[in-house]
């Protein structure tokens, strides 16, 4: 089998979730939990850190991986969904997992003789999982791909449970309230397990808190941090770590550091060496020594151009917020999504951006894209109009034709649409 043939099996022959939509959504852990004993149990031979939430998850978790790999831990980092290669999705050290391995494994498990007929993420949660013990780590950072209580990664038991923020996001499956998607995402805390919150919502916290003092986790809510954002990185002028440079910059950055670092000093009281150094280097290098991409990443300098995966109304509010602050020029904002979201509230908070906007609507390329035609009738109900272009990558030449050397260029929305920039080209 080559690593091509691995891949459509994994896509093809499996449920995925973020091709197919709720069709292949498989809650319940009885597959997954078969699995991990099929495959020997391997998350049990490392420690696990285990993070939910809405919006931050994947910043977060990639943050507390640079920082653990900084301070000499071998470490594994798993979390969904990719954005140009399956690979991106089980790395170790920031390594991606081979080709070779990701194969080998598809030809063993075709090889066994099972009648568990599982999801593509409960297939590669087990694939992870393996792979990090036989990489040998010290610590994994796992992040849920679907809420959290039902979540396939919910088998492990971490040492610190960690859930960033909540916001209405997959509401068909997880519920229709911020208190109802909580509790979702309060089902990774675990017994007698630690458990950080990052952002602190009225209606989640009496959920959170609840959901610890049943079990008896001790659960902290993470404390504000004071950063500046400057051209390049977010400065942190005092933290319990120092003075710190955080790479990822984007207002909501300031709110996962906060996360990261009460995490951070959650590890160091359970024995976890961490130096002050390590912080530092770690929060600045984390694209680097991670591979994170995506979150608010800048792909050309002149003009500038940002791609975000802002894929919900969470997300969306921090960026409408830094689009309304951006008073060099003009904004060319091109927007795709997928067709089983509500993304009206997305829309109505895209109408609420200030200054000269130039809007084009794309479409993802996967069979959930939401057709571009049809994100610009939906647009056109709040007051929104721009330039149809279905392939992402024709709208960001034109923006690029029409931009001057003071505008903004910014393509936002999807993973996919994301996904779909030929950025090699």
């Amino acid at each position: 089998m080559t690593y091509n043939e691995a891949i459509d099996f994994l896509y093809n022959s499996l449920p995925v979730f973020q091709r197919e939509g709720a069709s292949a959504y498989k809650p319940g852990l009885g597959t997954s939990i078969a699995l991990d004993d099929m495959f020997g149990n391997p998350h049990r031979e490392y420690v696990c850190i285990h993070i939910a939430g809405t919006n931050g998850k994947g910043s977060t978790a990639h943050s507390l991986a640079a920082v653990l790999h900084r301070a000499g831990y071998r470490t594994g980092l798993y979390t969904s969904p990719h954005i140009f290669d399956f690979r991106e999705r089980i790395r170790v050290d920031g390594e991606k997992i081979s080709e070779e391995a990701v194969t080998d494994f598809v030809v063993r498990w075709q090889g066994m003789d099972s009648e568990l007929r599982p999801s593509f993420f409960e297939l590669t949660s087990t694939m992870a999982f393996e792979y990090f013990s036989k990489q040998g780590v010290d610590v994994a950072v796992i992040e849920t791909g679907l809420g959290g209580r039902l979540d396939s990664t919910n088998i492990i038991t971490p040492v610190l449970s960690v859930i960033t923020n909540i916001s209405l996001d997959h509401t068909a499956l997880l519920g229709d309230s911020l208190g109802k998607i909580a509790y979702e995402k309060a089902g990774i805390i675990k017994a007698g397990v630690p458990a950080v919150i990052g952002e602190r919502q009225p209606e989640c916290d009496e959920v959170f808190i609840r959901k610890a003092a049943e079990v008896g986790s001790e659960l902290t809510f993470a404390p504000r941090v004071e950063g500046r954002i400057c051209e390049e990185w977010i400065e942190y002028p005092s933290t319990p770590f120092g003075r710190l440079r955080g790479e990822l910059r984007g207002e909501c950055q300031m709110k996962n550091t906060a996360t990261i670092l009460c995490a951070l000093q959650q590890l160091r009281a359970q024995g976890f060496n961490i130096p002050d150094e390590a912080v530092r280097a770690g929060l600045a290098n984390v694209c680097a020594d991670t591979g994170l991409m995506g979150r608010w990443m800048t792909i050309r300098k002149s003009p500038l151009t940002v791609c975000d995966t802002g894929h919900n109304i969470g997300g969306w509010e921090y960026i409408v917020r830094q689009l309304s602050e951006f008073v060099r020029g003009s904004v060319y904002l091109i927007v795709g999504f997928v067709n089983d979201k509500d993304i009206s509230a997305i829309l109505r908070k895209i109408s609420e951006v200030k200054g000269d906007v130039e809007l084009y609507f794309s479409a993802p390329s996967v069979p959930r894209g939401l057709k571009a035609d049809e994100l610009a009738r939906k647009a056109s109900e709040f007051g929104l109009k721009g330039w149809v272009m279905p392939d992402v990558n024709d709208a960001l030449a034109d923006a690029t034709a029409c931009a001057g050397a003071d505008d903004m260029i910014l393509i936002a929305g999807s993973n996919f649409l994301v996904a779909d920039l030929r950025l090699g080209e």
